[in-house]
């Protein structure tokens, strides 16, 4: 598999919780250039007005296609779905020259035309580290994670917030020195998805056990809720 140094995965992952705790466009503005985060725009696909569970393979029939040419094409870095039964049926990430180039790609999967599917789409900043899957396509398991706001999010830069922010990013630096964490970053809008982490471990209950680590999910400042995600191999650090 592709690695990538530590360092940049950390720096990575500075910037991501960094935006996940204070305002998103001074954040942004600060912190873009130094650490050269890319805009990505992330489509979460979800079930459309006519998804029903015997169609779920018909939409798989139409994505899959649409899904490898854009792979193929450079402009989808990295997709995959969710094996677990959720509203949301997998993850595709695009770089595109702006977002509705980005979103007239999502809506142009025949799954999402058929209305199997429905693309809700998020920018999303990270470090620029996927790279073109193995040859032949094979996939494999890792655990994404959305941070969204907790129960006992509140705004302002206390001190308190600022000691919670240092503990938070010092427990990121450890999951990335263990291997267990292989992506980060925040998403560039407002709302309550706040960021993902993208763990590379054996199990959904390892995964679990390292996002209870976070003193911010510890307090209810972040929540989070936790899919396996079958990627193609290769793509990922």
């Amino acid at each position: 598999m592709i690695t990538i140094k530590s360092k940049n995965l950390i720096l990575t992952f500075f910037i991501a919780c960094s935006l996940l705790a204070t305002p998103l466009i001074v954040a942004q503005k600060k912190e873009e250039p130094k650490f050269k985060l890319v805009q990505f725009q992330m489509a979460l696909m979800k079930k459309g007005p006519k998804w029903t569970a015997e169609k779920d393979k018909e939409a798989a029939r139409l994505h899959a296609p649409y899904v490898i040419s854009l792979l193929e094409s450079g402009k989808m870095r990295i997709a995959g779905h969710f094996t677990d039964d959720t509203d949301v049926r997998g993850v595709c990430i695009f770089q595109a020259g702006s977002a509705e180039e980005a979103k007239a790609w999502a809506e142009g999967d025949p799954a999402v035309k058929a209305g199997f599917l429905v693309a809700e789409m998020h920018p999303w900043w990270a470090e620029d580290i996927f790279k073109k899957a193995n040859s032949p396509l094979k996939f494999t398991t890792v655990y994404f994670a959305f941070l969204k706001k907790g129960p006992n999010r509140t705004e302002g830069d206390t001190p308190e917030i600022k000691e919670l922010q240092k503990a938070h990013l010092a427990n990121i630096k450890r999951l990335a020195e263990m291997k267990k964490l292989v992506v980060a970053g925040p998403f560039g809008d407002d709302g309550d998805l706040r960021g993902i982490f993208v763990f590379r471990v054996n199990s959904l209950e390892e995964a679990q056990n390292l996002c209870a680590t976070d003193p911010m999910v510890k307090i209810g400042r972040l929540a989070v809720e936790l899919h396996p995600w079958q990627v193609p191999e290769g793509v990922l650090p």
